[in-house]
């Protein structure tokens, strides 16, 4: 079991060496135009630099914050679809 630990490890390491591979998707719970939405494309602008991939800032406003949680939840959990959210 010692052996394989290792081995495990390497692969983890090297699967997210990779990452990512395609745009980002920053899905945001209001209104384009908003303080929220300014923050957010700060740091999907800083974070498209780190990264070497775009982030997209998605304006899901509406039902409290409800639509743009659907939408992410109900994305493919590969990492690619991120929610950006405040606290109230």
């Amino acid at each position: 079991m010692l052996t394989t630990a290792p081995l495990t490890l390497c692969g983890v390491a090297s699967a997210a060496a990779s990452y990512p591979t395609k745009p980002i998707r920053l899905i945001v719970p209001f209104p384009a135009g908003g303080p929220t939405d300014g923050m957010a494309r700060l740091i999907g602008q800083h974070l498209s630099q780190q990264l070497g991939q775009p982030v997209v800032v998605d304006n899901r406003g509406g039902a409290g914050g409800t639509i743009a949680t659907e939408a992410v939840a109900a994305a493919t959990p590969d990492g690619y679809t991120l929610l950006f959210s405040t606290t109230g």
